[in-house]
């Protein structure tokens, strides 16, 4: 599975970032420290984001459900 941030066009530079390590699991203490900035700005930055509504999105290739199941055998049963 990989994952997708869509809407990310939409956020700043800093923000990005900010979204990138919020996701990835840092706590905003974390953030703050790595970016170099107060923990207030990590805050309205993650806020903003939000605002702009990015969405994660995790992608399943079809082998990894490891499923003994074929698409093309269903809508050959359901014809």
């Amino acid at each position: 599975m990989h994952w997708e941030i869509r809407g990310l066009e939409k956020l700043s530079f800093r923000e990005r970032q900010a979204v990138m390590l919020k996701e990835s699991g840092r706590p905003s203490e974390e953030i703050a420290k790595i970016l170099k900035i107060s923990l207030s700005s990590v805050s309205t930055m993650l806020a903003r984001a939000k605002s702009k509504r990015y969405q994660i999105v995790g992608i399943l290739q079809e082998n990894e459900l490891d499923l003994d199941y074929s698409l093309a055998e269903d809508v050959q049963d359901n014809e």
